[in-house]
């Protein structure tokens, strides 16, 4: 069985979003957790805590994302 890209969730400190999932897409997060617990040996969290570690494994793995970051921190948005 391949490995998922997520391993342990941290517990860090939260920032309530409010947003609406497609069912679909909640039923795969449920489904990750489970296939997560199983892997790391550890009780299944609650989907929507995958959410976070997800976003976050998504942006540092999109290579445009730091270059874009730090052209729109210059000023005029710029890049040199």
């Amino acid at each position: 069985m391949p490995k998922l890209e997520l391993g342990t969730i941290e517990d860090d400190k939260p920032i309530k979003v409010t947003h609406e999932l497609p069912a679909s897409v909640h039923g795969n997060l449920a489904a990750y957790a489970e296939i997560l617990a199983r892997e790391t040996g550890q009780p299944a969290v609650d989907p929507v805590k995958l959410i976070g570690p997800m976003l976050a494994r998504f942006m540092a793995a999109d290579r445009s994302f730091p270059k874009a970051r730090r052209a729109a921190q210059r000023p005029g948005g710029a890049e040199p």
